[in-house]
């Protein structure tokens, strides 16, 4: 069941972790398959260790180590692997923020924000103030319209978003 579950996350573009608590997960949905591909790693437990190896990437190097691992071992990483990488970087840098869910379609990247976020609601408003295209969005949430990107595009804006919320919480 457990394994259903992770699969059909990821089929969807979501990362799954069965091991963090509920409430603790930062889910990434970039609306496009984000999973390593039977033609690309065709044996599914060396899948599911590869999977579980980048659920545990607490640090952005340790990522690219991974990246360059697939690449030695499997070739060049198709579309879909390098969006699951990419999920997994937003990951890191969602949670550091305290952002709990990412959600980024055609139309605009959606990130909710946990109790636990560091980011106060003044410094929102004032960013808020300098970005015509970024709204609330309820009371712990932010919407940034994009232009309808392609899932990669998407991926790079949303980390661009979270990089300058960060830079703004640095200043402060």
């Amino acid at each position: 069941e457990m394994l259903n579950n992770a699969v059909r996350a990821m089929k969807k573009g979501k990362i799954w972790n069965e091991e963090e608590p509920l409430g603790v997960t930062t889910e990434i949905n970039l609306h496009a398959p984000a999973l390593l591909p039977l033609d690309y790693c065709g044996d599914v437990h060396e899948r599911l260790v590869i999977y579980k190896r980048l659920a545990n990437c607490e640090e952005e190097h340790q990522l690219e180590d991974m990246r360059e691992e697939l690449i030695d071992r499997f070739g060049l990483v198709p579309e879909s692997t390098q969006l699951l990488l990419e999920c997994h970087r937003i990951r890191l840098s969602a949670r550091r923020l305290g952002i709990r869910k990412v959600d980024a379609n055609g139309e605009s990247i959606r990130l909710q924000f946990d109790k636990t976020t560091s980011l106060e609601p003044e410094d929102l408003i004032m960013m808020l103030s300098t970005h015509p295209n970024w709204r609330l969005d309820g009371q712990d949430r932010i919407k940034v319209l994009i232009a309808g990107e392609a899932a990669l595009v998407r991926a790079g804006q949303t980390k661009g978003i979270i990089k300058e919320l960060s830079t703004r919480l640095r200043q402060l």
